[in-house]
């Protein structure tokens, strides 16, 4: 049986195709080399700054690097992901804003092209069409290795982008994810940059100013979208299935708390529009407890928990 995800798809007879040519221009492509390599320079730079001048991260920065790392980090998970991409739970307009904004400020892409581009992954996982599959080029240990690093990063510069207008019609229905989508790039130079001016308000010094931006921008930024990328690459190839999926997604536990339960995969790939990726004792899931809060308090609606005799069956298909 095909497992496909429950979101309203387009009819077969859409006119717009699932990708078009397009792929990084000049800026963008600077940007893109800016996003990947800034960090580490960040990172070397702090790591040199804490051992030859003494000036490491104080308990200002990792508070912030922490804060903000979970807010943005919960708003990818919990937001982009398991709301706008699969529908897991049912949230009034404040909250739906909230979840987009602290979505964009993961510095991620604007949620309208995020979503697409993931549901064009589930629609074809590890199979011809899927964005970021590290099987695409073999299954060799040489093949492997070139797949992994295309879907970790490498995919960022194909030419082959996702059609916002056929994978989500909804989203770009909505004027406040499109408006949201449009001031994605302040939002990005908000998180990148606002850690810094926190610092630097906070302690009134520059020293504060910088060792804040390093560690709780730049390294935070780098940390979290590492993070998010493994999904795409080592939650695809490393791990154990223990349900029946599409693709060849796996739980892998090792990133389960800095992914706050996204590395779950295997379970996410066998039912997409669960609210909870982690299912099985000892699973920790910080995004489906996230989520329980909301609808604690009346925030959240119509949440799609996970259902035991169902993924029972789908346990069973594997034994």
């Amino acid at each position: 049986m095909t497992l496909v995800d429950e979101r309203p798809a387009p009819a077969p007879s859409d006119p717009h195709p699932e990708t078009f040519q397009g792929g990084p221009g000049p800026l963008a492509n600077t940007l893109l080399w800016a996003m990947l390599a800034g960090p580490f320079v960040a990172l070397a730079v702090g790591v040199v700054a804490a051992i030859r001048y003494g000036v490491g991260p104080s308990w200002l920065d990792l508070t912030l690097l922490v804060v903000l790392y979970a807010v943005s980090g919960h708003g990818i998970t919990v937001g982009y992901h398991r709301y706008f991409t699969h529908g897991a739970f049912t949230a009034p307009r404040w909250l739906r804003v909230t979840l987009a904004i602290c979505g964009s400020l993961a510095v991620e892409g604007p949620v309208n092209e995020w979503v697409a581009t993931h549901r064009r992954h589930h629609a074809h996982a590890d199979e011809a069409g899927d964005p970021h599959s590290p099987w695409q080029f073999g299954t060799s240990s040489v093949a492997l290795l070139r797949g992994l690093w295309w879907a970790h990063v490498g995919w960022f510069w194909s030419k082959d982008e996702t059609n916002r207008k056929r994978f989500v019609p909804d989203l770009l229905a909505d004027p406040d994810l499109v408006k949201i989508s449009r001031a994605f790039p302040a939002l990005a130079v908000a998180s990148i940059f606002g850690p810094a001016l926190l610092g630097g308000l906070i302690t009134w010094s520059w020293t504060g100013a910088l060792t804040a931006g390093l560690w709780a921008g730049a390294i935070r930024m780098c940390l979290l979208h590492h993070v998010t990328w493994s999904t795409n690459s080592i939650c695809h190839v490393f791990g154990n299935r223990p349900f029946m999926q599409c693709g060849k997604a796996t739980n892998f536990w090792p990133l389960a708390i800095l992914s706050m339960g996204e590395s779950w995969h295997n379970l996410h790939h066998a039912d997409p529009t669960s609210a909870r990726h982690g299912v099985d004792r000892g699973q920790l899931d910080t995004s489906a407890r996230l989520i329980k809060l909301f609808e604690l308090a009346g925030w959240a609606s119509k949440v799609k928990w996970p259902d035991v005799a169902r993924l029972d069956r789908k346990r069973a298909a594997t034994a």
